[in-house]
């Protein structure tokens, strides 16, 4: 099966000069939804994996499905004022202004080998933020694994830090 004709473009979307990469006809697969988590797990099989860290909101499709798969737990990484417990809050640059997630304090111990799993990688803001949070509290970052990466843009030089950088699409062009 290719995941790419699972992959719907939409034009001009958010903005003008986008080309959105839509998951929802992966998402609605099976079969096709089945081999994308299947992929973005396998290479961390080994790792013996503690934790999937997901952002909110596709991280937390591909998160849990990834955690399910390599047997381990998942913690999710919210927008701001969503956690019920004491939290750890990263602020972030976005192309037009800042946005913030949050994790629990004890949502990882010290140690703990931590898969960051996300749907898409582009400028890597977010996921840079997300890897802050999860060595703030001493997690062990193995991996990150995604589904889609543009590679045209610089995500994964801003990741560099952080370990493998594993994707299952990657398009070199809008």
């Amino acid at each position: 099966m290719n995941l790419d004709n699972l992959i719907r473009d939409i034009p001009d979307w958010p903005k003008p000069g986008i080309m959105f990469k839509d998951i929802t006809p992966l998402l609605q697969s099976p079969a096709g939804l089945a081999m994308a988590v299947e992929r973005m797990a396998n290479p961390y099989r080994a790792t013996h994996v503690d934790l999937c860290v997901g952002a909110e909101s596709r991280g937390f499709i591909f998160g849990t499905a990834v955690a399910q798969a390599l047997s381990a737990g998942f913690v999710p990484l919210r927008k701001p004022n969503k956690l019920p417990f004491t939290k750890h809050s990263v602020e972030y640059g976005l192309e037009y202004g800042t946005d913030t997630l949050e994790i629990h304090t004890d949502a990882i111990a010290p140690g703990q080998k931590v898969l960051m799993v996300d749907d898409l990688l582009a400028t890597g803001g977010t996921m840079k933020a997300a890897c802050d949070l999860v060595r703030q509290l001493g997690g062990e970052i193995v991996g990150i694994t995604v589904l889609i990466e543009l590679s045209f843009l610089p995500g994964r030089d801003l990741l560099m830090d952080f370990g493998d950088v594993h994707a299952v699409l990657a398009y070199e062009g809008e």
